[in-house]
Protein backbone atom coordinates (compact mmCIF):
# COMPACT_ATOMS: atom_id res chain seq x y z
CA UNK A 1 0.00 0.00 0.00
CA UNK A 2 1.43 3.40 -0.97
CA UNK A 3 1.65 6.42 1.32
CA UNK A 4 -1.32 8.14 -0.33
CA UNK A 5 -3.55 5.13 0.31
CA UNK A 6 -2.40 4.96 3.93
CA UNK A 7 -3.02 8.69 4.42
CA UNK A 8 -6.52 8.47 2.91
CA UNK A 9 -7.50 5.49 5.04
CA UNK A 10 -6.39 7.38 8.12
CA UNK A 11 -8.39 10.46 7.01
CA UNK A 12 -11.64 8.54 6.38
CA UNK A 13 -14.55 9.80 8.46
CA UNK A 14 -17.94 8.42 9.33
CA UNK A 15 -21.21 10.06 8.30
CA UNK A 16 -24.31 10.33 10.46
CA UNK A 17 -27.63 11.42 8.95
CA UNK A 18 -30.40 11.87 11.50
CA UNK A 19 -34.05 12.45 10.52
CA UNK A 20 -33.13 14.41 7.40
CA UNK A 21 -36.04 15.91 5.44
CA UNK A 22 -36.35 17.84 2.21
CA UNK A 23 -39.37 19.84 1.10
CA UNK A 24 -39.87 21.54 -2.26
CA UNK A 25 -42.85 23.73 -1.47
CA UNK A 26 -45.58 21.28 -0.52
CA UNK A 27 -43.73 18.24 -1.91
CA UNK A 28 -42.02 16.07 0.71
CA UNK A 29 -39.08 14.68 -1.30
CA UNK A 30 -37.06 13.07 1.50
CA UNK A 31 -38.74 11.74 4.62
CA UNK A 32 -36.93 11.34 7.94
CA UNK A 33 -33.84 9.66 6.48
CA UNK A 34 -31.50 8.31 9.16
CA UNK A 35 -28.21 6.56 8.27
CA UNK A 36 -24.90 5.91 10.00
CA UNK A 37 -21.99 5.21 7.64
CA UNK A 38 -18.80 3.87 9.22
CA UNK A 39 -15.38 5.28 8.32
CA UNK A 40 -14.16 3.52 5.18
CA UNK A 41 -17.55 1.98 4.40
CA UNK A 42 -18.97 1.77 0.87
CA UNK A 43 -22.71 2.49 1.17
CA UNK A 44 -24.98 2.38 -1.88
CA UNK A 45 -28.24 4.35 -2.05
CA UNK A 46 -30.41 2.26 -4.36
CA UNK A 47 -33.84 2.85 -5.81
CA UNK A 48 -35.86 3.82 -8.90
CA UNK A 49 -35.86 7.28 -10.46
CA UNK A 50 -37.52 9.85 -8.21
CA UNK A 51 -37.06 7.88 -4.99
CA UNK A 52 -34.96 10.62 -3.32
CA UNK A 53 -31.52 9.01 -3.48
CA UNK A 54 -29.81 11.77 -5.51
CA UNK A 55 -31.55 14.42 -3.41
CA UNK A 56 -30.10 12.80 -0.27
CA UNK A 57 -26.63 12.72 -1.83
CA UNK A 58 -26.82 16.38 -2.85
CA UNK A 59 -27.92 17.32 0.67
CA UNK A 60 -24.92 15.48 2.12
CA UNK A 61 -22.72 17.32 -0.41
CA UNK A 62 -24.24 20.66 0.54
CA UNK A 63 -25.62 21.27 -2.96
CA UNK A 64 -29.18 21.15 -1.56
CA UNK A 65 -30.26 22.68 1.74
CA UNK A 66 -31.52 20.45 4.55
CA UNK A 67 -35.12 21.33 5.46
CA UNK A 68 -34.81 19.61 8.85
CA UNK A 69 -32.57 17.08 10.55
CA UNK A 70 -28.83 16.92 11.20
CA UNK A 71 -25.77 15.84 9.23
CA UNK A 72 -22.47 14.93 10.89
CA UNK A 73 -19.21 14.19 9.06
CA UNK A 74 -16.78 12.82 11.60
CA UNK A 75 -17.32 14.78 14.80
CA UNK A 76 -18.44 17.96 13.02
CA UNK A 77 -22.04 19.09 12.55
CA UNK A 78 -22.07 20.23 8.91
CA UNK A 79 -25.84 20.64 8.52
CA UNK A 80 -25.44 24.28 7.50
CA UNK A 81 -21.77 24.27 6.46
CA UNK A 82 -20.83 25.32 2.91
CA UNK A 83 -19.85 22.48 0.54
CA UNK A 84 -16.21 23.57 0.26
CA UNK A 85 -15.75 23.11 4.01
CA UNK A 86 -17.22 19.59 4.21
CA UNK A 87 -14.03 17.75 3.09
CA UNK A 88 -15.81 15.76 0.38
CA UNK A 89 -15.21 15.00 -3.29
CA UNK A 90 -18.06 14.29 -5.68
CA UNK A 91 -18.07 12.28 -8.92
CA UNK A 92 -21.05 12.84 -11.20
CA UNK A 93 -22.73 10.89 -14.00
CA UNK A 94 -21.16 13.30 -16.50
CA UNK A 95 -17.37 13.38 -16.38
CA UNK A 96 -17.26 17.22 -16.27
CA UNK A 97 -13.73 17.36 -17.71
CA UNK A 98 -12.16 20.43 -19.30
CA UNK A 99 -11.83 19.45 -22.99
CA UNK A 100 -8.90 21.81 -23.65
CA UNK A 101 -6.84 20.56 -20.69
CA UNK A 102 -4.75 17.39 -20.67
CA UNK A 103 -5.48 14.44 -18.42
CA UNK A 104 -2.77 15.65 -16.05
CA UNK A 105 -4.16 19.19 -16.00
CA UNK A 106 -7.69 17.91 -15.35
CA UNK A 107 -6.52 15.71 -12.49
CA UNK A 108 -4.43 18.49 -10.98
CA UNK A 109 -7.02 21.26 -11.28
CA UNK A 110 -8.14 21.10 -7.60
CA UNK A 111 -4.46 21.32 -6.56
CA UNK A 112 -3.90 24.32 -8.82
CA UNK A 113 -6.89 26.11 -7.29
CA UNK A 114 -5.47 25.31 -3.83
CA UNK A 115 -2.08 26.77 -4.95
CA UNK A 116 -0.18 23.57 -4.13
CA UNK A 117 3.56 23.94 -4.98
CA UNK A 118 4.37 22.57 -8.44
CA UNK A 119 6.73 19.72 -7.37
CA UNK A 120 4.17 18.43 -4.84
CA UNK A 121 1.35 18.88 -7.35
CA UNK A 122 3.15 16.86 -10.04
CA UNK A 123 3.93 14.03 -7.62
CA UNK A 124 0.33 13.93 -6.40
CA UNK A 125 -1.02 13.88 -9.97
CA UNK A 126 1.27 10.99 -10.89
CA UNK A 127 0.27 9.04 -7.78
CA UNK A 128 -3.46 9.55 -8.43
CA UNK A 129 -3.06 8.65 -12.11
CA UNK A 130 -1.23 5.45 -11.14
CA UNK A 131 -4.05 4.59 -8.74
CA UNK A 132 -6.49 4.46 -11.69
CA UNK A 133 -3.92 3.21 -14.23
CA UNK A 134 -3.69 6.41 -16.28
CA UNK A 135 -0.03 7.25 -15.76
CA UNK A 136 0.75 6.71 -19.47
CA UNK A 137 -2.08 9.03 -20.64
CA UNK A 138 -1.30 12.22 -18.72
CA UNK A 139 -0.54 14.23 -21.88
CA UNK A 140 -3.70 13.26 -23.76
CA UNK A 141 -6.84 15.36 -24.11
CA UNK A 142 -10.24 14.01 -22.92
CA UNK A 143 -11.42 13.74 -26.54
CA UNK A 144 -8.70 11.14 -27.16
CA UNK A 145 -9.94 8.88 -24.35
CA UNK A 146 -12.61 6.18 -24.08
CA UNK A 147 -15.61 6.64 -21.80
CA UNK A 148 -14.06 4.43 -19.14
CA UNK A 149 -10.77 6.34 -19.26
CA UNK A 150 -12.59 9.67 -18.90
CA UNK A 151 -14.47 8.38 -15.89
CA UNK A 152 -11.15 7.31 -14.36
CA UNK A 153 -9.82 10.85 -14.91
CA UNK A 154 -12.82 12.16 -12.97
CA UNK A 155 -12.07 9.67 -10.18
CA UNK A 156 -8.39 10.63 -10.10
CA UNK A 157 -9.35 14.31 -9.88
CA UNK A 158 -11.43 13.44 -6.82
CA UNK A 159 -8.62 11.36 -5.32
CA UNK A 160 -6.02 14.17 -5.45
CA UNK A 161 -8.10 16.20 -3.03
CA UNK A 162 -7.57 13.44 -0.43
CA UNK A 163 -11.11 13.87 0.89
CA UNK A 164 -12.49 12.13 3.93
CA UNK A 165 -15.66 11.26 1.97
CA UNK A 166 -16.44 10.30 -1.66
CA UNK A 167 -19.94 10.97 -3.03
CA UNK A 168 -20.75 9.33 -6.36
CA UNK A 169 -23.94 9.98 -8.36
CA UNK A 170 -24.47 7.21 -10.97
CA UNK A 171 -20.88 7.52 -12.27
CA UNK A 172 -21.11 4.46 -14.55
CA UNK A 173 -24.53 4.99 -16.14
CA UNK A 174 -23.11 6.52 -19.34
CA UNK A 175 -20.91 3.49 -20.07
CA UNK A 176 -21.78 0.41 -22.12
CA UNK A 177 -22.51 -2.89 -20.33
CA UNK A 178 -19.03 -4.43 -20.73
CA UNK A 179 -17.26 -1.25 -19.63
CA UNK A 180 -19.59 -0.91 -16.65
CA UNK A 181 -18.56 -4.37 -15.52
CA UNK A 182 -14.87 -3.50 -15.83
CA UNK A 183 -15.32 -0.18 -14.04
CA UNK A 184 -17.27 -1.81 -11.20
CA UNK A 185 -14.29 -4.03 -10.51
CA UNK A 186 -11.90 -1.05 -10.71
CA UNK A 187 -14.07 1.06 -8.40
CA UNK A 188 -14.34 -1.69 -5.81
CA UNK A 189 -10.59 -2.33 -5.88
CA UNK A 190 -9.83 1.40 -5.62
CA UNK A 191 -12.20 1.94 -2.70
CA UNK A 192 -10.82 -1.10 -0.86
CA UNK A 193 -7.28 0.18 -1.41
CA UNK A 194 -7.93 3.80 -0.47
CA UNK A 195 -10.45 3.06 2.27
CA UNK A 196 -12.37 6.30 1.68
CA UNK A 197 -15.87 6.50 3.11
CA UNK A 198 -18.10 6.36 0.02
CA UNK A 199 -21.78 6.96 -0.62
CA UNK A 200 -22.76 5.82 -4.11
CA UNK A 201 -26.12 6.45 -5.81
CA UNK A 202 -27.49 4.08 -8.46
CA UNK A 203 -30.74 2.61 -9.78
CA UNK A 204 -28.82 -0.51 -10.92
CA UNK A 205 -29.19 -3.30 -8.38
CA UNK A 206 -26.28 -5.25 -9.93
CA UNK A 207 -23.98 -2.31 -9.15
CA UNK A 208 -25.37 -2.19 -5.63
CA UNK A 209 -24.91 -5.92 -5.02
CA UNK A 210 -21.36 -6.02 -6.36
CA UNK A 211 -20.00 -2.77 -4.89
CA UNK A 212 -21.62 -2.17 -1.52
CA UNK A 213 -20.66 -3.13 1.98
CA UNK A 214 -24.27 -2.16 2.77
CA UNK A 215 -27.24 -1.13 0.62
CA UNK A 216 -29.90 1.44 1.56
CA UNK A 217 -32.98 0.81 -0.57
CA UNK A 218 -35.28 3.80 -1.06
CA UNK A 219 -38.77 4.39 -2.43
CA UNK A 220 -40.84 7.59 -2.51
CA UNK A 221 -38.34 9.44 -0.32
CA UNK A 222 -38.32 6.81 2.42
CA UNK A 223 -35.74 4.24 3.46
CA UNK A 224 -37.18 0.76 2.92
CA UNK A 225 -34.34 -1.45 4.15
CA UNK A 226 -30.68 -1.14 5.13
CA UNK A 227 -28.33 -4.10 5.19
CA UNK A 228 -25.60 -6.04 3.43
CA UNK A 229 -26.34 -7.10 -0.16
CA UNK A 230 -26.85 -10.65 1.08
CA UNK A 231 -29.28 -9.53 3.80
CA UNK A 232 -31.51 -7.41 1.56
CA UNK A 233 -31.55 -10.08 -1.16
CA UNK A 234 -32.10 -13.11 1.07
CA UNK A 235 -34.30 -11.48 3.70
CA UNK A 236 -36.32 -8.64 2.11
CA UNK A 237 -38.33 -6.46 4.50
CA UNK A 238 -41.24 -5.85 2.14
CA UNK A 239 -42.72 -6.48 -1.29
CA UNK A 240 -40.93 -3.52 -2.86
CA UNK A 241 -37.47 -4.67 -1.76
CA UNK A 242 -38.23 -8.27 -2.77
CA UNK A 243 -39.33 -7.18 -6.23
CA UNK A 244 -36.58 -4.60 -6.77
CA UNK A 245 -33.63 -6.82 -5.82
CA UNK A 246 -32.81 -9.63 -8.19
CA UNK A 247 -32.80 -10.18 -11.95
CA UNK A 248 -35.25 -11.62 -12.82
CA UNK A 249 -37.13 -10.33 -9.79
CA UNK A 250 -38.86 -12.48 -7.20
CA UNK A 251 -42.00 -14.34 -8.30
CA UNK A 252 -45.24 -13.28 -6.59
CA UNK A 253 -48.55 -15.12 -6.21
CA UNK A 254 -51.49 -13.36 -4.55
CA UNK A 255 -53.70 -15.41 -2.27
CA UNK A 256 -54.88 -15.75 1.30
CA UNK A 257 -54.10 -17.70 4.45
CA UNK A 258 -57.02 -19.39 6.14
CA UNK A 259 -56.97 -22.16 8.76
CA UNK A 260 -53.20 -22.59 8.37
CA UNK A 261 -53.26 -22.97 4.58
CA UNK A 262 -52.18 -20.53 1.85
CA UNK A 263 -54.36 -20.70 -1.24
CA UNK A 264 -53.69 -18.82 -4.48
CA UNK A 265 -54.33 -19.40 -8.21
CA UNK A 266 -53.20 -22.98 -8.82
CA UNK A 267 -51.32 -23.33 -5.52
CA UNK A 268 -52.15 -24.60 -2.03
CA UNK A 269 -49.47 -24.63 0.67
CA UNK A 270 -49.52 -25.44 4.36
CA UNK A 271 -48.72 -22.25 6.29
CA UNK A 272 -49.49 -23.10 9.90
CA UNK A 273 -46.24 -21.41 11.03
CA UNK A 274 -47.76 -18.04 10.10
CA UNK A 275 -50.28 -16.67 12.57
CA UNK A 276 -51.57 -14.14 10.01
CA UNK A 277 -54.86 -14.75 8.28
CA UNK A 278 -56.22 -12.80 5.32
CA UNK A 279 -54.85 -11.54 2.01
CA UNK A 280 -51.22 -12.55 1.59
CA UNK A 281 -48.68 -12.53 -1.26
CA UNK A 282 -46.37 -15.52 -1.66
CA UNK A 283 -42.87 -14.84 -3.01
CA UNK A 284 -40.10 -17.16 -4.24
CA UNK A 285 -36.92 -16.53 -6.24
CA UNK A 286 -36.47 -17.83 -9.82
CA UNK A 287 -33.27 -19.63 -8.77
CA UNK A 288 -35.10 -21.35 -5.89
CA UNK A 289 -37.60 -23.14 -8.13
CA UNK A 290 -37.37 -25.95 -10.66
CA UNK A 291 -39.43 -26.90 -13.71
CA UNK A 292 -40.89 -30.40 -13.25
CA UNK A 293 -43.64 -32.51 -14.79
CA UNK A 294 -47.17 -31.19 -14.36
CA UNK A 295 -48.57 -32.31 -11.02
CA UNK A 296 -45.14 -32.91 -9.48
CA UNK A 297 -44.54 -29.43 -8.04
CA UNK A 298 -46.29 -26.88 -5.85
CA UNK A 299 -48.26 -25.48 -8.81
CA UNK A 300 -48.85 -25.99 -12.53
CA UNK A 301 -48.74 -23.34 -15.23
CA UNK A 302 -48.43 -22.96 -19.00
CA UNK A 303 -44.98 -22.28 -20.44
CA UNK A 304 -44.95 -18.88 -22.16
CA UNK A 305 -41.31 -18.62 -23.33
CA UNK A 306 -37.91 -20.26 -22.98
CA UNK A 307 -34.89 -17.91 -23.17
CA UNK A 308 -31.31 -19.17 -23.31
CA UNK A 309 -29.10 -16.43 -21.86
CA UNK A 310 -25.74 -18.20 -22.17
CA UNK A 311 -25.06 -19.62 -18.73
CA UNK A 312 -28.69 -20.46 -17.95
CA UNK A 313 -32.18 -20.80 -19.40
CA UNK A 314 -35.11 -18.69 -18.19
CA UNK A 315 -38.51 -20.36 -18.35
CA UNK A 316 -41.41 -17.89 -18.14
CA UNK A 317 -44.88 -19.12 -17.20
CA UNK A 318 -48.19 -17.30 -17.47
CA UNK A 319 -50.77 -17.78 -14.77
CA UNK A 320 -53.72 -15.44 -15.00
CA UNK A 321 -52.34 -11.95 -15.56
CA UNK A 322 -48.99 -12.70 -13.89
CA UNK A 323 -45.68 -14.09 -15.10
CA UNK A 324 -43.51 -16.48 -13.10
CA UNK A 325 -39.89 -17.23 -13.99
CA UNK A 326 -37.69 -20.24 -13.21
CA UNK A 327 -33.94 -20.40 -13.77
CA UNK A 328 -32.84 -23.68 -15.29
CA UNK A 329 -29.54 -25.08 -16.67
CA UNK A 330 -28.41 -23.74 -20.05
CA UNK A 331 -29.20 -27.02 -21.85
CA UNK A 332 -32.76 -27.23 -20.51
CA UNK A 333 -35.45 -27.45 -23.19
CA UNK A 334 -39.23 -27.19 -23.12
CA UNK A 335 -41.85 -26.13 -25.66
CA UNK A 336 -43.96 -22.99 -25.25
CA UNK A 337 -47.59 -23.87 -24.65
CA UNK A 338 -46.81 -27.00 -22.60
CA UNK A 339 -48.15 -27.39 -19.08
CA UNK A 340 -45.44 -27.95 -16.49
CA UNK A 341 -45.00 -27.94 -12.75
CA UNK A 342 -43.09 -25.35 -10.69
CA UNK A 343 -41.41 -26.89 -7.66
CA UNK A 344 -39.95 -24.92 -4.76
CA UNK A 345 -39.30 -25.41 -1.06
CA UNK A 346 -42.22 -23.80 0.82
CA UNK A 347 -39.93 -23.16 3.79
CA UNK A 348 -37.69 -20.94 1.61
CA UNK A 349 -40.62 -18.86 0.35
CA UNK A 350 -41.51 -15.40 1.68
CA UNK A 351 -44.96 -14.17 2.66
CA UNK A 352 -46.06 -10.54 2.61
CA UNK A 353 -49.21 -8.79 3.76
CA UNK A 354 -50.82 -7.82 0.46
CA UNK A 355 -52.34 -4.54 1.68
CA UNK A 356 -49.23 -3.05 3.34
CA UNK A 357 -46.51 -4.99 1.49
CA UNK A 358 -44.78 -5.75 4.79
CA UNK A 359 -43.03 -9.08 5.34
CA UNK A 360 -44.85 -11.61 7.51
CA UNK A 361 -42.58 -13.55 9.86
CA UNK A 362 -43.28 -17.05 11.22
CA UNK A 363 -45.05 -17.11 14.58
CA UNK A 364 -42.68 -17.86 17.47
Amino acid sequence: MNKQSTDMKAAAKGISVQRMNKYYGGFHALKDLSLDVAPGEFLVLLGPSGCGKSTALRMIAGLESISSGTLMIGDADVTEVLPKYRDIAMVFQSYALYPHKTVGENIGFPLKVAKVPKPEMEATIRAAAAQVELEDLLDRLPGQLSGGQRQRVALARAIVRRPSVFLMDEPLSNLDAKLRGNMRAELKHMQNTLGITTIYVTHDQIEAMTLAHRVAIMKDGELQQLGTPKEVYSDPANLFVAGFMGSPPMNFVDGAIKDGVFTGPGVTLPSARFATAGDVTLGFRPEDCTVVDAGAGQMDAEVFTLEMTGDQSLVTFRTGHKSLVAKMPKDFDIQAGNMAGIAFDPDSACFFETRTGQRIRPAT
